[in-house]
């Protein structure tokens, strides 16, 4: 096996990835992959659909991992009519598709729900934040005012409505409507 992605063919930060659902990792459900392959499969960032467009040439992979997450990359990027060709071309075995299909990730479009502040702008664990409403703590008797600076925030796994920082010695949750990214 070469060092290069098996989607995009980069040689940079390459990761091995357990293709979903998978639960034991083996040659067969693994594949290796870029960290921006990874973080747009994973929705940890925006899909660039020129990027995607080597889908054309991974898609005819004879490893079924490779064709699992082409196709279902392809169905995320349906709207495109590139996408929806090669989508119209490729042939899965009955095996294969149950595969493809059994995350559901299939159904999504290519929409990335990401942690953004006030303005629009993507917030990353380890951001500072500045606060632009004063909030109530719950269950506390603090105060934390507008303008107040979080250092060194965390991104709360499973809501990307709300970060974690601490705030006069207190990690708190705070909702990202209310703050906004220090440049």
């Amino acid at each position: 096996m070469s060092n290069k992605c098996q989607l995009c063919q980069s040689e940079a930060n390459l990761k091995t990835y357990e293709v979903p659902p998978e639960t034991s990792s083996n040659r067969d459900n693994s594949i290796l992959i870029c960290a921006k392959c990874l973080a747009q499969i994973e929705k940890k960032e925006e899909l660039d659909s020129n990027h995607w467009r080597v889908l054309s040439e991974a898609m005819w992979s004879e490893v079924p991992a490779v064709q699992v997450v082409s196709w279902r990359m392809l169905n995320r990027l349906k709207q495109e009519s590139w996408a929806m060709e090669n989508l119209d071309m490729m042939y899965l075995t009955d095996e294969t598709l149950t595969w493809a299909k059994a995350t559901g990730d299939h159904d999504n479009d290519g929409t990335v729900d990401l942690h953004k502040d006030a303005n629009g702008n993507q917030l990353q664990t380890g951001d500072t934040v500045i606060l632009t409403k004063s909030l109530d703590v719950k269950g506390s008797t603090l105060n934390a005012k507008m303008g107040t600076v979080v250092k060194n925030i965390k991104l709360v796994e499973d809501n990307t409505e709300q970060i974690e920082g601490k705030i006069e010695g207190q990690v708190i949750v705070i909702l990202t409507k209310y703050v906004r990214k220090q440049s």
